[in-house]
């Protein structure tokens, strides 16, 4: 497989997420034109594979369905993203937990980069993974290792899932709709994905 760890219940909960996003039958259309086994609709299946496996399905699932949505895919991707969000909060260790309640017992306009924390514990197999910067009056998510552009080149950025559940991260603790927009991609042949988030306004 590749060096890039992930994490296997969080490739479940996307799959899962997908096939709620798509309809289950569309799910294994998706699957089925991309020449991928018919058994990764099955969450007990992808609970088994190893961080490695997962972080190749993960690739390979996102993949298969920008090539059947085409130009939609964006927008089919940014839903799937959103709904995985919770998820994430509804599987997380008590720590995370303790974390996300601790957030929302901040004043407001103290929450967005705590809340951008969390997420990238959530999806970082190794700390540093993915990591949270501040620019003036706007943040930086980058994420380091990007396990959707294994192996894909692309001529525009193709983190459309990460795009969803930073927009979604961030609603949860504000209440408020941010522009989030991948200023590079590693499928574009940048050393890292770079989410530049603007605060107020939506995408």
């Amino acid at each position: 497989m590749t060096g890039v760890r992930f994490s296997s219940r969080i490739l479940r909960r996307f799959a899962e997420t997908a096939s709620l996003e798509l309809g289950a039958e569309t799910f294994h259309a998706v699957l089925t034109m991309a020449g991928l086994p018919g058994e990764w609709a099955d969450p007990v299946t992808l609970a088994r594979f190893d961080a490695s496996e997962s972080a190749h399905a993960y690739a390979r699932l996102q993949a298969a369905m920008r090539t059947y949505y085409g130009r939609g895919a964006r927008g089919v991707l940014l839903r799937v993203g959103n709904r995985l969000w919770r998820h994430l909060l509804e599987d997380a260790a008590l720590g995370g937990k303790a974390q996300a309640a601790l957030i929302r017992g901040l004043p407001l306009a103290m929450r967005r980069k705590p809340a951008l924390d969390l997420l990238a514990r959530f999806l970082s197999s190794y700390p540093g993974d993915v990591t949270i910067h501040m620019l003036d009056l706007e943040l930086l998510l980058v994420d380091h290792t990007s396990p959707t552009v294994q192996s894909y080149v692309d001529t525009s950025p193709i983190c459309f899932i990460t795009r969803g559940l930073i927009r979604e991260a961030l609603y949860w603790a504000t209440g408020e709709e941010h522009d989030v927009e991948e200023t590079s991609c590693r499928a574009m042949g940048a050393n890292a994905c770079e989410f530049k988030i603007m605060v107020g306004g939506s995408s």
